[in-house]
């Protein structure tokens, strides 16, 4: 962020090699799900970054969203979007290979054939079969350079947005059918039900989401601040 200016204040996006000296590197990733991304903090303290390495300088908020910011953004987010999908499908798997193994006193046969759990099973695919397709449509839709105009924040993060928070809903009931094995690590579960719980933080959120889709079809700028009253 630059804020030389403070009635202008810019986002500058660059590109910093690993052996530009002034900058640090602190640990702080001790969180309680997405572990593997080590997403830690980076102190600039009088780095320098040559302008051959300065891909966009944009006005901060809504409007410094370019096409190179918007590139990033749609790429990113469809993504998360994957991973969650993802995440939710390997729950999924895990589920189904453990209810067809598992037995109680109470039944001859495997939990496969318990009602209740058939029904579990069914709203947990049923949510897979939504989630995929919406992924896919919008990237065919962006690889394809398909016109939707103002609309194409609202395409993104709609389908980011679908995705983690249908990966919540099986991974959940995933770790309902699951029973007391399901908060072991060895279950596997127990990695995946933090994994996806997070996603609903992972940018954008639930309340940037909701805000950015209601602006988009009301026609109202993103930036322009509400007024009560």
């Amino acid at each position: 962020m630059d804020t030389s200016d403070p009635q202008a204040p810019k986002i500058v996006h660059a590109f910093m090699p690993r052996d530009t000296p002034g900058y640090t590197i602190k640990a702080t990733w001790d969180t309680l799900g997405m572990r593997a991304t080590q997403s830690d903090d980076t102190l600039l303290e009088g780095a320098f970054v040559p302008d051959k390495y300065i891909a966009r300088v944009v006005r901060a908020g809504a409007a410094g969203i370019d096409l190179f910011v918007l590139g990033i953004f749609a790429w990113a987010l469809r993504g998360f979007a994957n991973i969650y999908y993802g995440l939710a499908q390997s729950a999924l798997d895990l589920t189904i290979d453990n209810v067809k193994k598992k037995s109680v006193l109470a039944l001859s046969r495997s939990m496969a054939y318990h009602a209740e759990v058939q029904h579990s099973i069914a709203e947990m695919v049923l949510e897979m079969e939504a989630i995929g397709p919406h992924i896919e449509r919008i990237a065919e839709d962006w690889s394809h350079g398909v016109d939707h105009g103002a609309l194409w924040g609202l395409k993104i993060v709609a389908a980011k947005y679908r995705a983690v928070q249908g990966a919540w809903r099986v991974v959940d009931t995933a770790l309902d059918l699951m029973g007391g094995f399901g908060i072991f690590k060895q279950s596997g579960i127990e990695r995946l039900f933090r994994d996806a719980r997070l996603g609903r933080l992972h940018p954008a959120n639930s309340a940037l989401t909701h805000e950015l889709v209601a602006k988009a079809v009301l026609g109202i700028d993103p930036d322009e601040q509400p007024r009560w009253g």
